[in-house]
């Protein structure tokens, strides 16, 4: 890639794979980093922001998880583009009573 905001869109194409899950994780503010893409969550998990970095050497994502006051909570290293979704909901929203949850949440 290019530059920086090829990057964020090449990696916004590969979570709008997968729009439904993606919006479960309460996604916006989405905004280009250095070599990659950050955006905040509302997770059940998690609440804050989610930095992902392309590792160019290689060749694998880097997934940074901060809280709400910008402190580094997480860090997932080499993640394959096709993982990144599922990698990415294990930390932000799935729970092992998640089906509970969400029907508690939105079906009350």
């Amino acid at each position: 890639m290019e530059n920086n905001k090829e990057m964020a869109e090449y990696i916004y194409s590969i979570l709008l794979m997968q729009p439904s899950i993606i919006m479960s994780w309460g996604f916006y503010s989405p905004r280009i980093i250095k070599q990659g893409l950050s955006f905040h969550v509302n997770g059940f998990k998690h609440k804050g922001s989610v930095n992902i970095s392309y590792n160019d050497g290689q060749d694998l994502f880097e997934v940074f998880l901060f809280d709400k006051n910008e402190m580094l909570v997480d860090t997932i290293h080499r993640v394959y583009f096709d993982q990144l979704v599922e990698v990415i909901d294990e930390r932000v929203e799935k729970t092992e009573d998640y089906k509970d949850r969400v029907n508690k949440e939105y079906f009350k």
